[in-house]
């Protein structure tokens, strides 16, 4: 089985939230001497070691197998989270686009695949206790991410005993947060009617406590790290990634010096279906739900395979993203750009608020 320690790493999806990141954490590494950094949208951003390729995943015409020749391992990032209001749209490019990029793999004769899945792909949890590798992963069907990443995860089933001899790894992170990627996760789940002076301490007097909302938070650099070490590690199969404490309200709250206020779970999801409908924030109600049955990890099987520990809790995580909200931060990559034509309201024109990519 072979290893990327050394040689050539093609990354796809290698400029969002994770992207980057991964693409800084191999750069680090004196063992990897090449990345090739594949995106749909080529950036000005030059990381070390890395070049770019172009590619849409999500065209049928796209080859990829040119770009992955040679290559001693593939990393598929690429996801569309939006439009939330066309999931056949998001489907061609998140389920149908990572077949092709799987299938390329195959093609080129790449020996290491490895494929950022989610805690989105396992299915409801057993309340506040955590669930490891072998939770089954059928996601929550209403939700579309959930049930892409949930498809692929059957897909990746197919393809191992198709190839064998390809080392295959499935990464399972909670949710990522850096300060660099505030900007795209504002546009993408909050949407441009969010003010920024509306997350600094005390200026926002409450904070929602809905039942079951609680999550896993990681440092989107310590997800990377993750990535790095299963490359270089004779590894294979699925890794769950996550940091504590698990976030609630109570912790939300005492971050941002506001008080919690009980909302009941119908109130809330009410409240965000109307405001979805109207275009006014781009998460739909569908993904809301998923979150709110969605178990907490156990990721001892990294630490004990890959000798992972992140570095940051997943306050510090959330910290690190609050603080890129008041400040606006990004990066010099379309999906991390703080940058937008005209500002928010060019930002609300342009993707209709959920409705465009």
């Amino acid at each position: 089985m072979g290893t990327a320690h050394g040689r050539r790493i093609v990354v796809v999806g290698a400029t969002g939230n994770v992207g980057t990141s991964v693409l800084k954490a191999l750069g680090e590494d004196p063992g990897v001497t090449s990345i090739v950094g594949v995106a749909r949208r080529v950036p000005d951003w030059t990381p070390v070691k890395t070049t770019w390729a172009r590619a849409d995943i999500g065209r049928e015409d796209t080859d990829l197998v040119r770009h992955f020749e040679g290559a001693d391992a593939v990393v598929h990032l690429a996801w569309l989270f939006q439009p939330t209001h066309d999931p056949a749209l998001t489907w061609r490019t998140n389920v149908l686009g990572a077949v092709r990029v799987f299938e390329a793999a195959a093609a080129a004769e790449v020996p290491v695949l490895a494929y950022a899945s989610s805690v989105g792909a396992y299915s409801p949890g057993p309340g506040r206790r955590t669930v490891d590798e072998s939770w089954p992963t059928h996601g929550w069907p209403e939700a579309a991410y959930c049930r892409e990443k949930a498809y692929l995860e059957r897909v990746l089933d197919g393809y191992e005993r198709e190839h064998p001899q390809i080392r295959v790894v499935r990464m399972r992170p909670g949710f990522l947060f850096k300060e660099q990627a505030a900007a795209e996760q504002r546009r993408l789940f909050m949407g441009p009617l969010v003010p920024r002076r509306l997350v600094r301490p005390a200026l926002l007097p409450v904070v929602p406590d809905v039942s079951g909302l609680y999550f896993q938070a990681l440092h989107t650099d310590d997800a990377a790290d993750a990535f790095r070490r299963a490359l270089t590690r004779d590894v294979r199969g699925a890794f769950n990634l996550a940091a504590g404490p698990p976030i609630d309200a109570r912790v939300l709250a005492e971050l941002l010096g506001a008080r919690v206020v009980r909302l009941p779970r119908a109130a809330a999801r009410r409240a965000l279906a109307a405001a979805w409908r109207l275009r006014l924030v781009p998460a739909s109600p569908d993904l809301f739900e998923a979150v709110l049955r969605l178990p907490l990890m156990d990721a001892s099987r990294a630490r004990a395979e890959l000798d992972w520990r992140p570095r940051h809790t997943g306050v510090e995580a959330i910290e690190e993203f609050l603080g890129g909200l008041r400040s606006g931060a990004g990066m010099e990559t379309a999906p991390l750009t703080a940058r937008t034509p005209a500002g928010r309201w060019g930002e609300l024109v342009r993707t209709r608020v959920g409705r465009t990519p």
